[in-house]
């Protein structure tokens, strides 16, 4: 059984922009730089209702490099555009999988149509860490639709599990992942109980985002938590109280320093210098 080795509490609340609530679940200066290794950090907006606005919420032009942002919605709809000439819609459901890499300018906001409309928003942004050979990739994007993402039934009817990278079942996700990573997006419900495998050596976390979850039928974690497991041990069972809506992580760890300072996660202090430079001389592209 892959024991939990221990249940963090979020960061408190605070504003990305003027559009996304959210609370930092853990960051690259903290469980990011080595503990939850390929993954760098993960907010989330909890469900919030917006009224109808005249002009779009959300965050202006800004830049990255040497990651990768995955963005879900589980409620409204978000668009993005970028400085490779990329760009898209998704509502709720669907993935945006943005590679910035060696270096790209991007924005997020709420859709016009959200905006107009109004509602309820919610979702949350991965960032997942690539290793020094692919740093300086070429960005991309990537679309993922609900429809394209595999649905499986766990547990009888216990619940679902959506593959949005990695495999399950023999079910694939439709990412393209740059190091051997999971992203699971699971539901299930209440009083029921799953039990997960995931591949040995890989680092593992569970983060509930609605309803709350008893691991091994004992460790405690709901929203604004997140559960490590260890790397080794097999199987594990989710056990939801209430009805669960949970993210399950699972990746490949990257033994290589982390360097972070603000939308640029490197591997040197002097591979950080040289982004800002990039960036301030415009190699970053224009929008």
């Amino acid at each position: 059984m892959r024991k939990v080795l221990a249940v963090h509490d979020a960061a408190p609340p605070h504003w990305v922009g003027d559009g996304f609530p959210v609370r930092s679940i853990f960051s690259y200066d903290g469980l990011g730089r080595e503990a939850l290794s390929p993954f760098l950090m993960l907010d989330y907006a909890a469900p919030r209702h917006f009224d109808p606005a005249a002009r779009r919420r959300g965050v202006g032009v800004h830049p990255h490099r040497g990651f990768e942002t995955v963005t879900v919605v589980y409620a409204g709809e978000l668009e993005h555009r970028d400085s490779t000439g990329n760009g898209g819609r998704i509502g709720p459901g669907d993935v945006q999988w943005m590679t910035a890499a060696s270096g790209i300018l991007h924005e997020e906001f709420h859709s016009e149509r959200f905006t107009r409309e109004g509602g309820l928003m919610s979702m949350m942004q991965l960032w997942v860490n690539l290793p020094a050979r692919h740093k300086m990739a070429k960005p991309r994007y990537q679309t993922i639709l609900d429809a394209s993402i595999p649905r499986i039934a766990i547990g009888g009817e216990a619940g679902t599990l959506r593959v949005i990278a990695g495999e399950y079942d023999g079910k694939k996700g439709p990412a393209e992942t740059f190091t051997p990573i999971e992203v699971w997006d699971l539901r299930v419900a209440a009083g029921k109980t799953v039990t997960l495998e995931t591949p040995e050596g890989h680092t593992t976390a569970i983060v509930p985002m609605q309803g709350s979850a008893l691991i091994n039928r004992g460790d405690a974690t709901g929203p604004s938590q997140i559960a490590r497991l260890a790397r080794e041990g097999g199987e594990f069972t989710i056990t939801a109280d209430g009805d669960l809506m949970a993210l399950v992580l699972a990746g490949e760890p990257i033994a290589e320093p982390v360097v972070g300072y603000g939308p640029f996660v490197m591997n040197s202090e002097r591979e950080i210098a040289a982004a800002f430079a990039d960036f301030q001389s415009g190699r970053f592209g224009q929008m």
